[in-house]
């Protein structure tokens, strides 16, 4: 199973197109407090838009607590690591796969990443920004472990249905 990590995430507008993210690619969400919004919040829902009731998450007391009750592979994404996201293997889809993302004002603290450093990586860009969005960084990296599991369930055509114009609708006249 895949599954997205904020630690303390503060801006509830990244969370909530984290929140899209996860249900659109069936991964589960775990927030670790304190958080820097209330789950309720209307600028969350908005972001999440009409999703957030589909969603699997889970919230944390703290990093300890999270630890405790999840094992798995833990890979930690830092402006300081020194491998890229798509150097590893997740390919094992029955593996518990941990994609862990620091707030956004600092970052994991580098106490958690000295514990794992061979897990710390990065995505690439150049010198001319500091770090990416982090709901943008959630999503590469989600989509970076979908492809080496082949879309692991994931649809490849558009469904046919009341909210759906079905996989032939380029076709149609």
């Amino acid at each position: 199973m895949i599954n997205v990590v904020l630690y303390q995430p503060e801006i509830p507008g990244n969370t909530g197109n984290i929140m899209r993210t996860c249900v659109a690619t069936g991964t589960k969400l775990h927030l670790i407090k304190p958080l820097g919004f209330s789950i309720d919040d209307a600028h969350l829902k908005r972001s999440g838009v009409n999703y957030i009731d589909k969603l699997e998450y889970e919230v944390y007391e703290n990093y300890a607590d999270f630890k405790e009750k999840n094992q798995g592979d833990f890979y930690y994404f830092t402006r300081y690591g020194h491998k890229p996201h798509t150097s590893f293997d997740y390919s094992d889809k029955n593996k518990n796969i941990y994609l862990i993302f620091g707030k956004e004002s600092t970052g994991i603290p580098k106490e958690i990443l000295k514990e794992d450093l061979e897990h710390c990586m990065r995505i690439p860009m150049t010198d001319n920004v500091r770090a990416l969005n982090l709901s943008n960084c959630v999503a590469i990296c989600v989509y970076e472990v979908e492809r080496q599991q082949n879309y692991n369930n994931l649809l490849r055509d558009e469904p046919c249905d009341i909210n759906h114009k079905g996989s032939d609708f380029l076709e149609r006249e």
